[in-house]
């Protein structure tokens, strides 16, 4: 048994002899570069998740009414984020490349062009989300008993978006340059700031007011100041391979403009058919009433752990894959993708133990209703079997997306989650009677088929001959 794990993780498994373009180096190697640019990565993503979560137990403390109301702002925030999202898939992807070609000006070029779409797209997303917010939040499914609530929440967090999309921007560009680092840094002091003003400004503490939902919202506008602020210092160290002070023109050309509209042009139309998918997910949910929408919030928060993981561990795969793309080296790249799978696998093992065995644990430390706690247990264990197959569907989908390969994710994004995860979940929550578990075990398969088509796309190798 320990030989036959040894030879499965080995490099010498992960690329057959006709496809090697050189020497490999070792797997001790091999996982010791993945994990130096992962573990920022996945401890950021971690914590930010945990950032989530901690914010959703505080917000708890006011009642079900405050977690449905914070919970029911969280697609449209993303609806609205949805083209700086796709803008940054482009930015790693492209600094990336330019990374493993060495071409300092190139990638210093693509952040600043990026840096002034980001900014104009992110000023007039914060205008449409402030001045329409109530019927955003009615058509996402608000009910009356919390749309006050969520109107609040809701209009002062669009303040946050320009902020936050300028921090995103800039540690997209980072990543990709594998500088992952300092987008740790950035985010662990936005959130700490977020953290510590939640618990004054939520529960009115000291001298502070007690402003509840609100206080949470404006907390986050402060944490992504702060944030912000931080990006946009890490570029004005000379060391760095990127840098604001650098004599590349702030002028938009041809080439970089090509290659962000290719790459991040199909990024949206994924972020189009996920945010669909996911607000009409959210919609059919929000249906089922307070106490099934609060409870699915929860467990949205637990789930987001292993999705934390898996996406940090896709921020190395996908600057790996781009930058071994770029130095001419698509078996790196292959070998990178699958060493990003198999740490991904030991990870969620532990999860699924800890979601089992935890579960009630777990979704008491949001809540003390017993409706929701004994609803919560159930979907837990769902969740446990939902976590190895979503963090590799994560990390296959970043090293596709590194590759350029944005197209393929977006059509398997709108099969999966524009179609079947809404139209299953429908079906499963009211024709059959199932309610909030039918929700999840349409979340469970959607998360399997993304797997699956983004598995035998990148055992194909095609993604591998992509030119960026």
């Amino acid at each position: 048994m320990k030989m036959l794990l040894k030879k499965l993780f080995s490099v010498e498994c992960m690329v057959a002899l006709k496809d090697r373009k050189g020497d490999l180096p070792s797997s001790k190697e091999i996982y010791s570069s993945f994990m130096k640019m992962a573990w920022p990565s996945a401890l950021e993503s971690v914590l930010v998740g945990l950032v989530g979560t901690i914010d959703t137990i505080m917000v708890g403390g006011i009642g079900a009414q405050a977690i449905a109301a914070v919970g029911i702002t969280n697609q449209p925030k993303f609806i609205l984020l949805a083209m700086i999202f796709s803008l940054n898939v482009g930015v790693t992807a492209i600094v990336a490349r330019r990374k493993g070609e060495n071409d300092y000006h190139g990638a210093n070029s693509c952040l600043k062009q990026c840096l002034i779409i980001s900014l104009v797209l992110s000023f007039i997303m914060a205008i449409l989300g402030f001045v329409f917010a109530k019927p955003i939040l009615l058509f996402a499914g608000a009910k009356s008993d919390y749309i006050g609530y969520a109107i609040a929440f809701f209009r002062i967090l669009m303040i946050s978006i320009v902020f936050t999309s300028i921090s995103l921007t800039i540690n997209a560009a980072q990543r990709g340059a594998g500088n992952t680092k300092i987008s740790l840094r950035t985010n662990l002091c936005a959130n700490t700031v977020n953290l510590i003003l939640n618990f004054f400004l939520i529960n009115g503490i000291w001298f502070f007011p007690k402003l509840g939902v609100q206080g949470a919202a404006i907390a986050t506008v402060i944490g992504s100041m702060v944030g912000c602020t931080l990006s946009i210092r890490s570029l004005f160290y000379r060391a760095e391979f990127l840098e604001m002070k650098s004599k590349t023109s702030w002028k938009f050309d041809k080439k970089t403009i090509k290659g962000i509209i290719s790459i991040s042009g199909s990024a949206m139309v994924e972020q189009v058919f996920m945010r669909i998918g996911f607000f009409t997910y959210a919609k059919i949910v929000a249906g089922l009433g307070m106490i099934a929408f609060a409870t699915h919030q929860i467990c949205m928060n637990i789930i987001n752990i292993s999705f934390s993981f898996g996406d940090g561990l896709a921020v190395s795969a996908s600057s790996l894959v781009g930058q071994s793309l770029g130095a001419k080296r698509p078996d790196l790249a292959r070998i990178y993708g699958k060493t990003g799978q198999r740490i991904s696998f030991g990870i969620s093992t532990v999860l699924f133990l800890i979601f089992v065995f935890a579960r009630k644990f777990l979704v008491g430390l949001f809540s003390s209703d017993p409706q929701i706690i004994a609803l919560g247990a159930i979907i837990m264990i769902i969740i446990a079997f939902t976590t190895h197959i979503q963090t590799s569907q994560v990390v296959v989908s970043g090293c596709l997306r590194g590759a350029g390969d944005t197209k393929f994710v977006a059509l398997t994004s709108f099969i999966s989650v524009a179609v079947i995860r809404p139209l299953l979940s429908w079906v499963l929550c009211f024709p059959c009677g199932w309610g909030l578990i039918g929700a999840w075990i349409g979340l469970f398969i959607d998360q399997a088929m993304r797997l699956l088509l983004n598995f035998a796309r990148f055992n194909s190798g095609k993604w591998t001959k992509i030119k960026v």
